[in-house]
């Protein structure tokens, strides 16, 4: 992960605030002004305390009307900030949602394929989450603050300039001196609670995975006690983090009682030097004790935003992170006429997995691909989908570069069935839609039948909209085998990579599903993996990949 400063991250979010930059500026606005009308609420009581003390101070009936309308705005000018404030974070929360999910599409599957499922989800949900306090308890306040401190500053100035200068230095040390001392003592504590936290959700997605081989083998108790270790890690942090908040907290309200008797100290010695009157000494002094909940709310950010920037920071990994396969869009549209590897040499980091292959695939052919487990006959099939690319050689589709082949065009042309078939927690009918969004139920019945799959679905009791459960679970491996390969049919891509289609399949399922891709090859162009000697019976030429090397 990518260690960036607090100043860096705070500068990255701020800039995704443009497109509501109207927004940001009315909260400000609203919140400026209520804060000024809560301040003045106390200050003309302090008024009304000199008029009945017969000193110089506007009318009672004044001090009470502007109290009234004083108390009347404080009320709506503060939901109008809040809810400006709230609108632009959950405005931005979808929009930086929207984005990290563009942003892993990109990057899968070259760059997703090793990381943790379970980080992934937290960084979505709750890291994403947490910067809500970022963009409605952060930006617009810090702006406030800044504003309502001038404003504060030279209404008390004009009482005496030194007590102005006193009350902007008591501002600056409990809006900004604190919460960078604060800050700087939580370390990286933000980062590592974040992180703990990714950890503990990839251990216990993990583990609800795997939960019926773990009571199979007895393993229960190891497991707890690794969960338990991970949560009293993350636990200890947090007491951590509420220790430094505490801490916090009580230094600032010491500092601020100790301000409000600076602030009456001060003036009172200025008072009997002559140099101000009674309603400096009380006016001054209630006027600065009135006037901290702005830079409060700064203050209180110290430790709280180390929590929020670290999430921020694991947010903009995400975004900011290079695809290894970039996505080509403006290319000349292909149709496919054939495909070839030419001396294709491929490594994951440093270990060699195809090493100078060469493949040809003519149009309407099957070419049957066989090797051991580990040989790079799988790499190969995601070679020609170019989900990576190659290092040396070249891969083409149509006498074309497929670097050259925009991606959507690519994706059209082409069908892969993989070992194992993803299904998500929907009906089978969506499950298969996704392949083609507009498939009506006769095309989604005449793909499962070539995938011979049609009649168990019929026998469940809903038929099409059966759910199929989390990860397919409801389902054996050789019924989400043929729903894999259901949605090959229904995709009807030209070019069909089929990665051990029937391997989870009895003899007889495998000679529907075969016969199926023999009637179906003088439309498409099939590369068939498998280690099966049946399975090849319908190939035109058999390749063998023994430790990456092709005979």
């Amino acid at each position: 992960m990518k260690r960036r400063s607090n100043f860096t991250v705070m500068t990255q979010l701020i800039k995704l605030i443009k497109p509501l930059t109207g927004y940001m500026l009315l909260a400000i606005l609203m919140g400026f002004l209520g804060h000024l009308c809560a301040s003045f609420l106390t200050i003309f009581g302090g008024y009304a305390v000199l008029n009945l003390l017969g000193f110089s101070a506007p009318t009672l009936t004044v001090i009470f009307i502007c109290v009234c309308v004083f108390a009347l705005l404080r009320g709506i000018l503060r939901y109008a900030e809040q809810a400006c404030n709230h609108f632009i974070a959950f405005k931005l929360l979808a929009f930086i949602r929207d984005k990290v999910f563009q942003a892993l599409r990109k990057l899968c599957p070259a760059k997703l394929e090793g990381k943790d499922k379970g980080n992934l989800i937290s960084i979505i949900t709750s890291d994403i989450e947490l910067l809500e306090v970022f963009y409605a308890h952060t930006i617009s306040p810090a702006a406030i603050a800044f504003l309502f401190t001038i404003v504060l500053c030279l209404f008390i100035g004009r009482f005496h300039w030194l007590l102005g200068i006193t009350a902007l230095a008591i501002y600056l040390i409990v809006g900004i001196v604190i919460p960078i001392l604060i800050s700087k003592a939580s370390g990286d504590d933000g980062i590592q609670f974040r992180t703990q936290s990714g950890d503990l959700s990839s251990f216990v997605l993990d583990n609800l995975r795997g939960l019926s081989e773990t009571i199979q083998y007895g393993q229960e108790r190891k497991r707890l006690e690794e969960m338990n270790q991970k949560t009293d890690a993350l636990i200890i942090n947090e007491e951590r983090m509420k220790k430094i908040i505490g801490r916090n907290i009580a230094i600032t309200n010491t500092i601020i009682l100790l301000s409000d008797l600076i602030m009456l100290f001060l003036s009172i010695m200025l008072y009997q030097k002559g140099r101000i009157e009674v309603d400096g000494v009380l006016i001054s002094t209630i006027a600065l004790m009135s006037s901290f909940g702005p830079v409060v709310a700064l203050a209180n950010l110290g430790s709280t935003l180390q929590n929020t920037f670290a999430a921020g920071n694991r947010v903009l990994d995400i975004l900011e992170e290079s695809p290894l396969v970039k996505e080509i869009t403006e290319e000349n549209e292909l149709s496919f006429s054939g495909a070839a590897a030419e001396h294709v040499t491929f490594s994951y980091d440093e270990e060699e997995v195809l090493s100078d292959i060469s493949v040809n695939i003519p149009q309407h052919s099957i070419i049957g691909i066989v090797g051991k487990s580990g040989s790079g006959k799988s790499t190969l099939l995601k070679l020609l989908m170019r989900f990576w690319n190659v290092q040396s050689g070249s891969v083409k589709i149509s006498n074309t570069e497929i670097s050259q082949i925009n991606t959507a065009n690519l994706r059209d042309m082409e069908s892969l069935v993989t070992q194992q078939t993803h299904l998500f927690h929907d009906s089978i009918a969506c499950n298969l839609r996704i392949a083609k969004l507009d498939a009506t139920q006769e095309e989604l019945e005449t793909a499962c039948k070539k995938a011979s799959i049609h009649d168990f679905i019929m026998s469940l009791p809903k038929g099409y909209n059966t759910s199929v459960g989390e990860l397919g679970d409801t389902l054996s491996g050789g019924e989400r085998q043929r729903l894999g390969l259901a949605r090959a049919f229904l995709h009807n891509a030209p070019f069909v990579l089929l990665d051990e289609p029937t391997s989870n399949l009895d003899s007889l399922n495998e000679a529907v599903i075969l016969k199926s891709l023999h009637e179906e090859r003088e439309g498409k162009t099939v590369v068939l993996v498998s280690h099966r000697q049946s399975t090849m019976r319908i190939a035109d030429t058999i390749y063998s990949v023994e430790n990456g090397r092709m005979s």
